[in-house]
């Protein structure tokens, strides 16, 4: 690490979720990895947690202007400028409590903001481009996202979809995003492409994947069935999971909670799956290294999901929908197999050769591990990650 790297400060600012998720959970994981580096890095973090739910027409005034700009969270991140002079900062999430004010915050310092792109939020007011069962792109490129609105996209509200869609048309005609953003951070090509259909620079965008430190626990004893890991919602593709596991019954093994817990444990107790629960990290590891593949039926784009790099790192090859990032992340026949989305008939076709050709099912967990290490470790992370801020930093003054 060169003496310019060990210098180099940084300030993240995030808004932790109420729900702690994956974004939380690599923030944490790239300060760790900067600490290691010998990085400066301070935090500035917010928690939706603490905004207090409305119960009236003044009170929804009151956060959807909070959301759209913050003057307490620009005076926070300003006073965190001040105190430890970053030469850069890396933005994770704003949405609602910190706001887009903390871009202007650190434009009144003179520091240049990576910012990175844990989901759809800059062109989708509820930030997974998915309503009523499917994909769907409509407010991608609008100036003005009022499908939302009329959909009730966030939430299932109306105005809450109206603050989150009026954020979005509010800063777009500002420049906030063009002007207080020197670099975004995509977490694949795909997302990448998704968000210059949504108008931010493509020349700004880099794609650098997400990572995990390797887990020396990882073991080659003997594998057996499918097993999905996740939240037990539909966007996930809970009823394609168990339309396929009711024509494999006793394959598939099913850990998590969520919306459709209720149908799974029925699935359950009619013998076409096995529930686990709710599993700490430790057991998750330890059913990846047993399991022949994991299963990722989304019906939705997903980002970059924490799970895949666990499988990877545990040499467990992926059956996953063709959709979206997943079709660039698991390539077929190779770290894994790709079915059609919302097709739970094939997946159980999927499925039932998994079981059969337990060989080649641990040849392409080899694959994946072997596309683990070369890709997706910390160092490959560290090192995209610091050329991103050198990259800012020197290009600061002409901007």
């Amino acid at each position: 690490m060169s003496d310019s790297h060990h210098a180099l400060r940084v300030l993240q600012v995030h808004t932790a979720y109420r729900l702690a998720g994956g974004e939380d959970q690599v923030v944490d994981a790239e300060k760790q990895l900067l600490d290691r580096a010998g990085i400066q890095v301070h935090q500035v973090i917010f928690d939706n947690a603490d905004l207090q739910e409305s119960r009236s027409v003044a009170g929804d005034l009151r956060l959807a202007a909070s959301a759209i700009w913050s003057r307490a969270a620009e005076r926070r991140v300003r006073a965190a400028i001040a105190a430890d002079r970053p030469q850069v900062i890396h933005v994770h999430n704003t949405f609602p409590a910190a706001s887009p004010s903390v871009y202007a915050a650190a434009a009144a310092h003179g520091v240049p903001v990576v910012q990175t792109l844990h989901n759809y939020r800059f062109v989708c007011p509820a930030a997974t481009v998915f309503r009523n069962g499917h994909a769907c792109t409509d407010c991608v490129g609008r100036s003005i996202p009022w499908p939302a609105v009329v959909h009730a996209c966030v939430r299932g509200s109306r105005s809450q979809s109206a603050v989150a869609s009026a954020t979005l048309a509010f800063h777009r005609a500002r420049g906030t995003f063009t002007k207080g953003i020197s670099a975004y951070v995509a977490l694949t090509p795909f997302q990448r492409q998704v968000m210059i259909d949504g108008g931010l620079p493509a020349e700004r965008i880099r794609v650098i994947p997400n990572f995990l430190e390797p887990d020396p626990g990882v073991g080659r004893g003997p594998r057996s069935g499918a097993l999905y890991v996740g939240r037990l919602s539909g966007e996930k593709g809970i009823s394609v999971l168990l339309g396929a596991a009711a024509e494999a019954p006793g394959s598939v093994r099913v850990a998590g909670e969520g919306p459709m817990a209720a149908r799974v444990l029925a699935a359950s107790a009619a013998g076409h799956i096995k529930y686990l629960g709710r599993l700490s990290r430790t057991a998750v590891k330890a059913e990846l290294r047993r399991a022949l593949a994991l299963v990722l039926p989304s019906i939705w784009f997903e980002g970059f999901p924490f799970v895949i790099l666990e499988a990877f790192g545990a040499g467990t090859p992926i059956i996953a929908s063709r959709i979206g990032s997943l079709a660039e992340l698991i390539e077929d026949g190779v770290t894994g197999l790709l079915v059609e989305p919302n097709n739970p008939d094939e997946l159980a076709r999927r499925i039932h050769w998994a079981n059969d050709h337990p060989g080649e099912m641990r040849r392409m967990g080899g694959n994946a591990r072997d596309r683990y290490d070369t890709r997706y470790r910390g160092t490959s992370h560290l090192a995209d990650l610091l050329e991103a801020y050198q990259s800012v930093i020197a290009e600061r003054p002409e901007r």
